[in-house]
């Protein structure tokens, strides 16, 4: 009997003791526990036990308490420890992610997250995050890091005899004679068939193929016919495209219904205006036939694809001098040459013998030092040093050196450019769609 009152004693003992115990642990304080937790962790980075080390510091990391950033640090540290174990990088980038969202994200943590992407070549993410950050702090760091490098690009495999300047998203692209229409970065979307072929525009472009002209969608289906004989016709644009009948220029509906007014010459629609001569002279006309800017000049300053009015402005030639017409009234001083102005960006024009770049005001921002040059389009313009094409930025920066025989303005991400194989693609990676967007 005594033995049994002594066993239950000591169970008594042992349960208070356990009881203790627990009200202990439980009663010990989120910072305590967290304490813990990565002093724990310590001892197995210690030892290079990082697995073990990784539930501690999440648990840790997932407490709102006064250690939680020293916990994630640490944590991040073991994730690019283990960074090649199954699930690991996940983890990584989630944690930065988590950081970069609050509130008080300083640039380092922007600058950590794409310095690991560039890392491991995931050049879209890089750029992603450096934007964002830019957009969240302002960094000048941040900016200098993005800068460097949002020109990385890559050159397309396919290559073809001819391409035309870049139209929005497509292009017009010429192989063993005959054109059809293309991506921007060069995936052939209407084969190489037609012996003409319009840029593509809205749904359709015009074609011609055994004396028939007509229209096709992006399925090369046909969708409209042009039902009068015409010799020729232009770029189709703003639903609407040139076209020559009986030595004079009309213009076409998309379903190629013909428009009565005449010109002697009419060439593509650009911010709802088109070059056009009438009595010997060239003008500016809108799509009611208005004239934006009178007929009275020797020349319009156009580009490959026939546009020459962008951002209210555009480029007249009188004589051996042209001037740029800024809302009907002319701008700055007058130049040899010009190209048009996109719809963004600066303007090149030709002083002397060199090219540089004004701005829609007629102001020189960019000093004139170009063996030749396009205007901007997409932050970057094309220009010729040394009998080579690259590219600069807005600020006059070469950031795609000149290693190509020819090159045109960038559209959508992507530009042609001339190497030995042919007319190319260079896109920028920054315009990547990543896989599953």
């Amino acid at each position: 009997m005594k033995k049994l009152n002594r066993l239950v004693v000591a169970v008594g003992c042992i349960f208070v003791l356990g009881i203790s115990w627990i009200i202990v642990i439980t009663s010990e304080s989120t910072a305590d526990k967290q304490t813990r937790l990565i002093q724990q962790a310590s001892e197995l980075i210690k030892d290079g036990i990082y697995i073990r080390a990784v539930p501690l510091l999440e648990e840790a990391a997932g407490y709102n308490a006064a250690h939680t950033r020293i916990a994630e640090e640490m944590l991040k540290k073991v994730y690019l420890s283990l960074i090649d174990t199954r699930g690991i990088s996940r983890k990584y980038t989630g944690l930065l992610e988590k950081q970069m969202n609050r509130k008080d994200a300083q640039p380092d943590i922007f600058m950590e997250a794409a310095g690991y992407y560039l890392g491991i070549s995931r050049i879209t993410e890089a750029l992603e995050v450096l934007k964002t950050g830019i957009e969240r702090t302002g960094s000048d760091t941040l900016i200098m890091k993005y800068e460097s490098n949002r020109y990385t690009y890559e050159l397309s495999r396919t290559s073809y005899n001819y391409v035309s300047a870049i139209y929005g998203t497509t292009v017009q692209v010429q192989a063993d004679g005959l054109w059809g229409i293309a991506s921007s970065d060069g995936i052939l979307i209407i084969p190489c068939e037609y012996e003409k072929i319009s840029t593509f525009s809205g749904d359709r472009a015009i074609v011609r193929k055994n004396s028939e002209i007509y229209a096709v969608n992006r399925d090369n289906n046909r969708v409209a016919k042009l039902n009068e004989s015409a010799a020729d016709f232009g770029n189709y644009s703003n639903n609407l495209i040139p076209v020559l009948m009986d030595g004079v220029w009309r213009r076409a509906t998309r379903d190629l219904t013909m428009g009565t007014v005449e010109f002697e010459q009419i060439r593509m629609y650009s911010g709802g205006n088109a070059a056009a001569k009438t009595d010997g002279k060239w003008g500016i006309v809108g799509q009611s036939s208005t004239w934006y800017i009178d007929a009275r000049y020797e020349g319009i300053i156009m580009d490959e694809l026939g546009r020459s009015y962008a951002q209210g402005a555009v480029f007249v030639r009188s004589g051996d001098e042209v001037y740029l017409i800024v809302a009907n009234q002319m701008s700055g001083e007058a130049y040899q040459d010009a190209r048009p102005f996109s719809d963004e960006g600066y303007a090149a024009v030709k002083r002397g013998q060199k090219w540089g770049f004004i701005d829609v005001n007629g102001n020189v921002v960019i000093d004139f030092i170009f063996e030749d040059a396009l205007s901007f389009g997409q932050h970057l313009a094309a220009v010729k040093q040394d009998g080579l094409w690259g590219y600069i930025s807005l600020l006059g920066k070469v950031v795609i050196e000149p290693i190509f025989l020819d090159a045109k303005s960038f559209s959508n991400g992507s530009a042609p450019v001339l190497t030995e194989r042919g007319w190319q693609f260079i896109s920028l990676l920054e315009y990547k769609r990543r896989p599953g967007l």
